[in-house]
């Protein structure tokens, strides 16, 4: 430790520290941004092990399904073969029954006619139509374990399409991607087209609306692009993309388009005008015929199949395509990698910030909560602008991020609370050591108690040579017991801040008393260094001895101290006042009580009201003052008790000083504020010695019992720690 080296050294020395804002911007920019790209490394480097994927598309069906319901696509009608069709029809649906059919839509006008059946042995399938080229017929390639169905024979190659669809296998079967477009190897089903994506194509084309594949392979139809499903989009990664894919953007089931069944078709219950210029589309429901059914993100809903129909599939793929050109409905789009690696870093970021902010556990669970939900609303509301932007790794990365840091600030905080408990020992042992020597006059010559007080020795003026080559003095603070304090310009940092330079002279000069004066002023300053991390202590920018004479520079709080808002400078003050003055300086007593330093010296002069945001700081800790003789505002009972006579309690005028007797003067200066009546001129009860005072004013039962037990006579009789102080104050 640079303070052991100092203790060896003989001619003056110093050890200067950065500047409150260059060390926190060194201790908290590196925390942050090293969590924030490491737990964004670790989550993308998971999302590419696809192991985040079943979960983002559970989200994707999440929110697919949440969306506000569209009206039914009116320009499409769906013309049902059911199972109560079939049972007529004795479960086989002959040639004639559905030539009969395609003649009578064919009467009514639809503009393109998609049949979606499998009936490939029958040559005359829509012989005796007019104008057969308005009808499209399907087929069905080969796969693992299935041979390939045809198209009928009797028509040509240019009005089939096939029937395959992509489900995602690998996850839950699910199918969420449009197959618009793929190369067959097949002998008699060589289309290109997949049925849902010929028949919107033939319904544009009638409009004058005709498809084209731009230069760089893209798939247009009129200036609509329909940019094609890359390996990893949106949620997915490494995703099988062969043919031409893109994200379906389905409509509610319910709201797909209108529907009639094909014995109402040829009973002529139905109106023909709901056939006049539009997509009809023929196929059936019952799941035991080919192609089947399939899960969508719908299957989830009570109210819906565990399979859609085939025929309703790729009346959505139809569907999506002429609202998309004709209606500008938006195609579902999602950010390239690039864009999603900067937002879950930016999420990441964001976790990591809260959780240095909120050291509380409590609050950054309530704080990252809130933000979670902010999260899920932006992503909720980008959906509903055809958005797919990931969040579940934000969200990981928002909450992994702040455990992280919430964690390594515990381990830090645990290391520097131990580190200060060791200076603590090292200055209660110096303490002791001086107690010893203090009351020893005959160990040493009479020539050495012949020392300078601190007020008589030579005042540093401005204009001196600058103190230590850096600090020049502009202005003197006070004097007292504690030394010289006074107000200075560091001239080695820029703009030449101003800061506070307290100087402290030995009681003694004799080599013994230094030696043991330099100990305790070496772990003071070390722990005012740690506490001085807290937004409401100074920082202790530097410290060092010159010619035996030591020095703290710290930070300068610009304001006024308490005393100047309490009587007899400010009338009496208010409960609220109080209340509040105390529930600020609990908050720094209760974290400079967790690493077992006792302030020793609370008096309304040592507590400022900071200028630039009204805080309360808490300034000169008084431990390093027994090097020095005490003056007439502090104890003469003991030779090394420290604390102000009025404010400190009993055991610590007994140089025995606990974490409570920063509470008892404390609650002395609340009740100062709230009675006019220094402590000094308070009496004790005679068979207690409790402080008599709620005779001088009106005050709420709740508050004067906070206050009677800050300040009880014995220690074991008050609250133990600021903590509890703090709550009772909170059940008010």
């Amino acid at each position: 430790m640079i303070s052991g080296l100092l203790e060896k050294l003989r001619f003056p020395f110093v050890k200067v520290q950065d500047s409150r804002e260059t060390s926190k911007s060194k201790s908290w920019l590196p925390t942050i941004f090293v969590t924030s790209v490491g737990v964004t490394a670790f989550i993308w480097g998971v999302r590419e092990l696809r192991w985040l994927q079943p979960w983002e598309l559970r989200v994707y069906d999440q929110m697919l399904r949440s969306r506000p319901t569209q009206a039914p696509d009116r320009r499409i009608l769906l013309v049902k073969i059911t199972d109560e069709d079939l049972k007529r029809e004795k479960w086989t649906i002959s040639d004639r029954t559905i030539n009969l059919l395609l003649k009578k839509i064919e009467s009514y006008q639809p503009r393109i006619v998609g049949l979606y059946l499998f009936q490939p042995e029958n040559n005359n399938l829509a012989a005796n139509l007019q104008n057969q080229d308005n009808v499209i017929s399907t087929c069905l390639f080969s796969s693992l374990g299935r041979d390939e169905m045809p198209p009928p024979p009797n028509f040509p190659i240019d009005n089939v399409g096939f029937s395959d669809v992509v489900a995602d296998h690998e996850n839950d079967q699910t199918l969420r991607r449009s197959l618009l477009f793929a190369h067959s190897t097949d002998q008699k089903c060589t289309t290109s087209f997949a049925f849902g994506a010929l028949i919107a194509i033939n319904y544009l084309e009638k409009q004058g609306i005709d498809y084209q594949f731009t230069n760089k392979g893209d798939f247009q139809l009129g200036k609509t692009l329909f940019p094609r499903l890359q390996a990893n989009s949106g949620g997915y990664q490494h995703l099988d993309a062969d043919g031409y894919q893109i994200l379906l953007n389905y409509r509610h089931p319910d709201s797909l388009a209108e529907q009639v069944t094909l014995t109402e078709v040829l009973s002529g219950k139905v109106n023909s005008s709901l056939f006049k210029d539009r997509l009809v589309i023929i196929g059936t429901t019952a799941a035991n015929l080919p192609p089947g059914g399939f899960y969508t993100p719908y299957s989830a809903l009570p109210d819906q199949p565990a399979r859609m129909p085939a025929l309703f599939i790729h009346a959505q793929i139809a569907s999506q395509l002429i609202s998309t050109v004709l209606d500008g409905r938006s195609l579902i789009w999602y950010w390239p990698d690039w864009v999603e690696l900067i937002w879950v870093w930016g999420w990441s970021l964001l976790g990591s910030v809260l959780a240095w902010r909120s050291q509380n556990p409590l609050l950054l669970l309530v704080v990252v909560g809130i933000t979670l939900l902010g999260l899920v609303v932006i992503c909720v509301a980008l959906f509903l602008q055809a958005g797919w932007i990931p969040l579940i790794p934000s969200a990981l990365a928002l909450v992994l991020s702040s455990i992280c840091v919430i964690a390594y600030t515990s381990y830090q905080n645990q290391r520097q609370t131990q580190v200060i408990i060791l200076q603590v020992e090292k200055q209660q042992e110096a303490i002791a050591q001086l107690n010893v020597l203090l009351e020893d006059k005959t160990a040493i010559p009479d020539s050495s108690l012949d020392f300078p007080s601190p007020i008589d020795a030579p005042e540093i003026k401005s204009g001196d040579l600058l103190l230590s080559g850096r600090y020049k003095i502009s202005q003197t603070l006070g004097a007292g017991g504690f030394g010289r304090t006074y107000l200075a310009q560091d001239t080695q940092r820029p703009g030449n801040p101003t800061c506070v330079v307290k100087k402290l002279m030995p009681a003694r000069q004799d080599i013994r008393f230094l030696q043991v004066a330099r100990r305790l002023f070496n772990s003071e300053a070390e722990i005012l260094e740690s506490l001085g991390k807290h937004h409401q202590i100074p920082e202790l920018l530097a410290y060092f001895e010159d010619n035996q004479e030591f020095y703290l520079i710290q930070q300068y709080i610009q304001g006024h101290t308490l005393s100047e808002e309490l009587p007899p400078v400010q009338n009496v003050q208010n409960e609220s006042f109080v209340m509040e003055m105390l529930k600020q300086v609990l908050e720094v007593l209760e974290f400079v009580h967790q690493h077992r330093v006792i302030h020793r010296d609370i008096k309304p002069t040592n507590i400022i009201r900071c200028a630039e945001d009204n805080r309360l700081v808490l300034i000169d800790f008084g431990a390093v003052k027994l090097m020095q003789p005490p003056s007439s505002e502090q104890t003469e009972l003991a030779t090394v008790a420290i604390g102000t006579r009025g404010y400190a309690p009993p055991e610590q005028f007994a140089g025995h000083p606990r974490l409570c007797s920063d509470i008892y003067a404390l609650g002395m200066i609340a009740i100062q504020a709230i009675t006019g009546i220094p402590p000094q001129e308070l009496h004790p009860d005679p068979e207690t010695g409790n402080v008599i005072w709620r005779q001088s004013v009106q005050v709420s039962e709740e508050l004067a019992a906070i206050l009677d037990k800050m300040v009880c006579y014995h220690f074991s009789d008050r609250y133990q720690s600021a903590t509890a102080v703090l709550q009772d104050l909170k059940r008010m």
